[in-house]
């Protein structure tokens, strides 16, 4: 790769916006932005498009806090959902368990975990949704699908205990997930496992 000193100053620009994402490192960067100078103008063009579309018309959904278009969205007015909710901790977790195509029931993101660490404790996340939720729907369960960590591990116990007087069944997903993994980099099949023999949260 050429220095950074010889590169055009729009490329280098390019470049290094594409090293503020995750994973990818200076030259992952210079590859992609190589990439798109070699393409034609109107694909790069679809790409600014696509993005600013994003930025501009995906929302939080005001009943679970998954990303939508629509609000609600797609999943909480489909009728054909069951009563089951699963509860994630961010949104890109409901994207990798539909993936699996296994779970037909209806999501509830927390927007993060239980982290005293990062001074993130039960307040700061959508539990009060949640249990509001509960109450309107009456649910048949409660999935927990926090990532098999320590926080994760701590909010699934905070949730079960609040979660236990309203009288729903709390399970938790089996841990056919590897302890300290994330939901979205596990493949579906290890997930499909994982949903089919989640377990009682006492």
């Amino acid at each position: 790769m050429p220095s950074p000193g010889t590169i055009a100053g729009p490329l280098q620009a390019l470049i290094d916006e594409f090293a503020k994402f995750p994973t990818i490192g200076p030259k992952t960067a210079a590859r992609l932005a190589f990439y798109l100078l070699s393409r034609p103008r109107h694909e790069a063009q679809a790409l600014a498009e696509a993005i600013l579309g994003m930025k501009d018309k995906v929302r939080f959904c005001s009943v679970c806090f998954a990303l939508t278009q629509d609000d609600p969205c797609d999943l909480c007015t489909d009728e054909r959902r069951e009563s089951a909710i699963c509860v994630v901790a961010e949104a890109k977790d409901v994207y990798a368990i539909e993936r699996t195509g296994s779970y037909k029931g209806r999501y509830h993101v927390l927007g993060g975990l239980i982290s005293p660490i990062d001074g993130i404790g039960p307040g700061q996340l959508r539990i009060r949704e949640l249990n509001d939720r509960i109450g309107v729907e009456h649910p048949n369960e409660i999935i927990i699908a926090t990532n098999p960590n320590s926080e994760g591990e701590a909010t699934a116990l905070y949730l079960s205990r609040v979660i236990a007087p309203l009288g729903v069944a709390v399970t938790r997903l089996a841990y056919g997930l590897p302890i300290g993994g994330d939901l979205d980099y596990a493949d579906e099949i290890t997930l499909s496992k994982s949903l089919e023999g989640r377990t009682a949260l006492s």
